[in-house]
């Protein structure tokens, strides 16, 4: 059966900040010193990221960063920032409007009442609250009571490929009509104190949600973009390359500086032999959804598997315009690349704990 994207949409939080008055305000609200400072500075504008969008900001009216949003107190007042109960308590609260409105999107664009959805498949890793988005968005979107739900958490920057990958299985097994939904508040973790892993991860990543509509291909439907072939790799001896674990102030994310190596030494490999599984070889795909984890993600991908900077403009556009929002991320390059009708076949790659790799063929 072919599994088609029928339809997808996106959402950010109102308002969003600069990358130099989100360095300057990290250094105030954690006490950093005037050296401290100018690294940050540094650090942050090489990102390649021009702005990212937060549901702390309160407004954007005058005044620097640090005081537009009130949930982070200086290190004055708290030493590592508020505890892991106060940020899900922020989450709980600011995550279902985000992960509706995305998905309305994703409805109004596949042209799908939400009464037609069988299956919705929810993807976050940034917080956790029980009765959860999937109960939300079936109540908030008026969704069948009969929705049968799928939680995909704590997978990362690849957790809307693995919710891809769980869509094509429904649709292929009961001829489902699947709402995806990925959604991450990740600056509801920001680090204190001075370590240059956690402010890389500072640095990087933002909030946002995307939505996909995916279902069988039916007479009079456009059965472009079709999910074809998933495929996953674990990168041997990297376990300890990228971590994200919980604990009492944020949950804590990990990046070693092996990480590029490692998509260097290992990706092109893989993606050869799962490529040739599908019939296909590199020459053959003509567009790449690749997930920007950071600069140096991009370059190794583009090094390992011999791409042009060009083939990854649309990734490099929306880490600038965006930043990191983790599983969201990706939805968001696929959903710009049908905009623009990019030519298929295309390949949608991302990089997550582990070190893993996860890949989804359009075709």
């Amino acid at each position: 059966m072919k599994v088609v994207l029928w339809g997808m949409g996106t959402a950010l939080p109102r308002f969003a900040m600069g990358q130099e008055e989100a360095a300057k305000a990290a250094a105030l609200i954690s006490g950093h010193s005037e050296e401290e400072a100018q690294r940050l500075v540094k650090l942050y504008r090489i990102t390649g990221i021009s702005r990212r969008y937060s549901v702390l900001i309160d407004h954007n009216g005058g005044g620097p960063l640090h005081e537009r949003q009130s949930f982070f107190p200086r290190a004055a007042e708290s030493a590592q920032g508020p505890g892991i109960g106060q940020r899900m308590d922020r989450y709980e609260r600011e995550a279902p409007p985000l992960a509706v409105e995305a998905a309305g999107r994703a409805l109004a664009q596949a042209e799908t009442s939400p009464t037609d959805i069988t299956h919705v498949i929810t993807v976050s890793c940034s917080g956790f609250v029980a009765p959860g988005l999937d109960v939300e968005l079936i109540r908030r979107l008026g969704l069948p009571s009969t929705t049968q739900r799928t939680h995909i958490g704590f997978m990362g920057c690849h957790g809307a490929l693995n919710g891809l990958r769980a869509a094509k299985a429904f649709v292929e097994s009961e001829n489902a009509c699947v709402l995806l939904v990925a959604l991450e508040l990740c600056t509801l973790h920001y680090h204190y104190r001075w370590d240059m892993q956690k402010n890389v991860a500072n640095a990087l990543f933002a909030d946002g949600a995307a939505a996909a509509v995916l279902g069988p291909a039916v007479p009079g439907r456009d059965a472009g973009w079709r999910a074809v072939a998933t495929g996953s790799c674990l990168v041997p001896n990297s376990l300890d390359a990228m971590t994200w674990r919980i604990r009492d102030h944020g949950f804590e994310m990990t990046l070693s500086q092996e990480v590029p190596q490692l998509i260097e030494t290992h990706l092109e490999l893989w993606l050869r032999g799962w490529l040739a599984q599908q019939g296909r070889t590199l020459r053959d795909i003509r567009s790449w959804a690749v997930h920007p984890g950071g600069p140096t993600i991009l370059r190794a991908t583009a090094q390992a598997l011999g791409l042009k900077k060009a083939d990854l403009e649309v990734s490099w556009d929306a880490l600038r315009e965006f930043g990191n929002m983790s599983s969201p991320t990706l939805l968001f390059i696929l959903n710009e690349l049908r905009r623009q009708q990019a030519p298929l076949p295309c390949v949608a790659l991302g990089f997550g704990p582990g070190l893993a790799a996860e890949a989804v063929l359009f075709d």
